[in-house]
């Protein structure tokens, strides 16, 4: 059976804009930078969305990764409701305990001394640059400013972070870029040597690249990075913002790599969907930032550190993390079955954990496929490189595994 509606393509096109042009003009006090969504969200239940129109979503997005426990998590709406009758906002002139048990928990849950909270993951990466460049200049290398990033990456959309990644849609019009930033094929070792100057302070990489396609390090190239750091006296940063807090099985990515990084950007997950971000450092990465070099209002409110420590006593609870593990590589395996089915439309499939991307071939785009899957009950998110992004709540069951098959079967079958 079809996902689509019993109308021709000439009438479902004409329904589509036309519902798009009423988004359109209810949106015309919103700046236009996300386009014009085709839907609005009523309200979500575990891991299904349902839309104004009460028509119910299999929730494969997860708000780009953001929605760990997926939506209306008692243990979250119970702690956020509890923190705002109490306590809401004081800024960081004052202690915040919430504050500090959770700094605590994820230290000891990773490699990490410190932690500094703040708001989003692009103030995340911009702080681990700023530690890194803290760093040199602490240790008396202040020439070292410099970060070697690669192709594909994404880190943020703040001026720094959009020199960093370089992609053109990114920086086209936002000239002058900010100077500092090297960038280098994705995986290759040699070019991360070659470019290694006097003035290189760190190295930026995402263990599995999001925007960029889905695209997951080779676990003996962040071997190699990390070997390269310490040769060169280089700092490791890694960006986790989309693939940590549990999504690729462990709590970090880079532990299947078996190595540590000196500092870390985590966002999305971390706060189940409420705003939230955090630079991990360890201490030796964290000795320039002394009080006044960095700060800001909102990070690490009581709201947040609410939130925070509710979704750790979920994802840290025994058997969570094997759990995530076991169901991704179901889904995986899924996913290659649909691949088989489908040869003339998925080239291949690649990630890790809950972070998967299934790369079309070129007689369709993502965004047809996208648009098709929502269509048909499912949400899914679109990458570079032509990829369909499956990013699920960690709280999926083998069921939600075989509904996504299903419909995706169907959609491929229909296009």
């Amino acid at each position: 059976m079809s996902v689509f509606s019993p109308f021709p393509l000439s009438e479902r096109v004409i329904i589509f804009l036309e519902q798009r042009a009423v988004v359109m003009v209810t949106s015309s006090f919103v700046t236009p930078t996300y386009g014009v969504p085709a839907l609005e969200m009523d309200r979500g239940e575990g891991v299904y969305l349902f839309d104004t129109n009460g028509k119910r979503y299999l929730d494969f997005a997860a708000g780009i990764a953001v929605n760990a426990l997926g939506h209306g998590h008692p243990t979250l709406v119970q702690a956020l409701k509890q923190q705002a009758d109490q306590l809401w906002h004081t800024s960081n002139l004052y202690r915040i305990p919430g504050q500090e048990r959770l700094a605590q928990r994820l230290c000891e849950a990773s490699f990490a001394d410190r932690v500094q909270f703040c708001n989003s993951g692009a103030e995340a990466v911009e702080g681990c640059v700023k530690y890194a460049r803290k760093y040199q200049h602490s240790i008396g290398q202040a020439r070292r400013y410099r970060v070697i990033t690669f192709d594909g990456s994404f880190h943020g959309r703040t001026l720094a972070t959009i020199a960093a990644a370089k992609g053109k849609k990114l920086v086209e019009g936002f000239g002058p870029e900010v100077d500092g930033f090297d960038l280098v094929p994705f995986g290759n070792l040699n070019a991360v040597r070659d470019a290694i100057g006097d003035e290189t302070a760190a190295i930026l990489v995402e263990p599995v690249q999001g925007e960029g396609g889905i695209r997951p390090a080779q676990l003996s190239f962040l071997q190699d990075l990390r070997a390269i750091c310490d040769e060169f006296g280089l700092l490791l940063i890694m960006d986790e913002i989309q693939c940590g807090v549990g999504r690729s099985g462990k709590l970090f990515a880079h532990e299947w790599a078996e190595i540590t990084p000196d500092l870390m950007a985590v966002a999305k997950g971390i706060g189940g969907g409420f705003p939230m971000g955090a630079i991990l450092s360890t201490l030796a990465a964290a000795q320039g930032m002394t009080a006044g070099t960095h700060g800001t209002t909102y990070g690490g409110n009581p709201l947040a550190m609410a939130v925070g420590n509710a979704l750790l006593d979920e994802v840290l609870a025994d058997g969570f993390l094997d759990q995530v593990d076991l169901v991704a590589r179901q889904l995986w395996f899924a996913l290659l079955d649909l691949q088989a089915r489908h040869p003339g439309m998925i080239d291949l499939v690649r990630g890790a954990g809950l972070m998967l991307g299934v790369k079309l071939n070129d007689s369709i785009t993502n965004g047809v496929v996208v648009d098709a899957l929502r269509a048909g009950g499912l949400l899914t998110v679109p990458a570079g490189d032509n990829v369909v992004r499956v990013l699920p709540p960690l709280i999926i069951t083998p069921d939600h595994v075989a509904e996504a098959i299903e419909v995706f079967d169907t959609t491929l079958s229909s296009l």
